[in-house]
């Protein structure tokens, strides 16, 4: 089969969109910004205009990703990369620091969060590698070694920050695009035997806020009012909810504050109190529907490039979403992970339809290719 380079009519491609992706990943946003309403006590200021910018932002940097030939993606992945690791090598040196934290580059218009870009240029570069990769050589240790190098270098810089949410995922990202790509089941036996050996060190290096989160996972009750106080008001708001909710704007755990971060980190514990358990379970299905089509998606692209990029992408969602709806019904520790496109935030809606512009982009340049054709696709253009 001959891959196709001549498809460049823009309405043709414009065609081939997924709607219907599109019109779910709308419609969460649109519950997001309605909560944002409630939680900003009936005004469209501060969170619901400026989420509604960021929303229309990343609908059309979705559709610019997902109309850009995917030869693109597979030929400047490894600069993206490069590009990505040398913006958290420089928050580092420069980073603006909030608290207690330095994870952002201050660019005056914006402060940006290089962490956020390294989850989809390390899906582009894991996706990459493992495309150019022999079957023969994916189960030889040797040629493992450079794409767990990929993973931990930025991950053990942004442990620096400190960040140990973003590192987990970028590590869940690494290990499923790994998994998808055929890497032997005991290699991954091996890293958890490794893992639960240098858990005591782990632990030793952890900041104090960090091993108090866990302590608390373990027992909120000790600390009510410092630590514990964040989760158990999640629990009481998401408990207070019932079948049907409080309704928008008169959720008293919400509206008197007491729920922290109710716009970003805490968000699902207010879809739980206003629109209560129909509300809570309607957004998992619409959560369940993106994320299963995303992977059927993935699993019918006939390029392995398409096909890792895809899983990578929609995995860093999946991630996402169960790490934030889980840490607010105490499934898991309290970490700083927003939950995609209901939560505030331009850096985290950017990077989620980011992603879904290279799912949809792997769906629309869907056809085989191989080295020798990507040589010649250079030289065309």
């Amino acid at each position: 089969m001959k891959f196709n380079y001549k498809n460049n009519s823009l309405i043709a491609k414009l065609c081939d969109l997924d709607f219907r992706l599109l019109l779910v990943i709308s419609l969460v946003s649109f519950i997001g910004l309605l909560l944002m309403y409630s939680a900003a006590q009936g005004s469209l200021h501060p969170w619901a205009i400026k989420q509604s910018i960021h929303f229309l932002f990343g609908v059309g940097l979705l559709i610019a990703i997902a109309l850009t030939n995917i030869v693109f993606w597979y030929r400047f992945a490894y600069i993206f990369y490069g590009l990505s690791l040398g913006l958290v090598i420089l928050t580092e040196v420069m980073g603006h620091t909030a608290m207690g934290a330095t994870r952002w580059l201050n660019l005056g218009i914006i402060k940006l969060q290089p962490s956020e870009l390294m989850k989809i240029t390390l899906v582009l570069a894991l996706s990459r590698y493992f495309h150019n990769l022999h079957i023969n050589n994916i189960r030889k240790i040797a040629f493992v070694i450079p794409p767990v190098l990929l993973v931990l270098v930025p991950c053990a810089l942004i442990l620096k920050q400190p960040d140990l949410g973003t590192a987990s995922i970028l590590l869940a990202i690494g290990g499923a695009i790994f998994f998808a790509a055929g890497v032997a089941m005991w290699k991954f036996g091996a890293v958890l035997l490794l893992a639960l050996i240098a858990a005591p060190i782990a632990w030793n290096s952890m900041h104090d806020y960090q091993k108090q989160r866990i302590i608390i996972f373990m027992n909120p009750g000790s600390d009510r009012l410092g630590s514990g106080y964040n989760i158990i008001q999640s629990k009481i708001a998401i408990g207070s909810g019932g079948l049907f909710g409080k309704g928008l704007l008169h959720g008293s755990q919400t509206q008197l504050s007491f729920l922290p971060e109710h716009q970003t980190d805490f968000i699902f514990a207010m879809v739980s109190e206003e629109l209560g358990l129909l509300g809570g379970i309607t957004v998992l299905i619409l959560y369940s529907f993106i994320i299963l089509y995303s992977y059927r998606i993935s699993l019918n692209c006939q390029n392995f490039f398409g096909s890792l990029m895809s899983m990578g992408a929609i995995t860093m969602f999946f991630l996402h979403v169960f790490i934030n709806i889980a840490m607010v019904m105490e499934l898991v520790p309290v970490v700083g992970v927003p939950l995609p496109l209901l939560s505030y935030g331009g850096t985290i809606m950017v990077t989620v339809m980011f992603g879904f512009g290279l799912i949809m982009c792997a769906k629309i340049h869907n056809t085989p290719f191989e080295k020798d054709k990507i040589i010649k696709f250079y030289l065309n253009n």
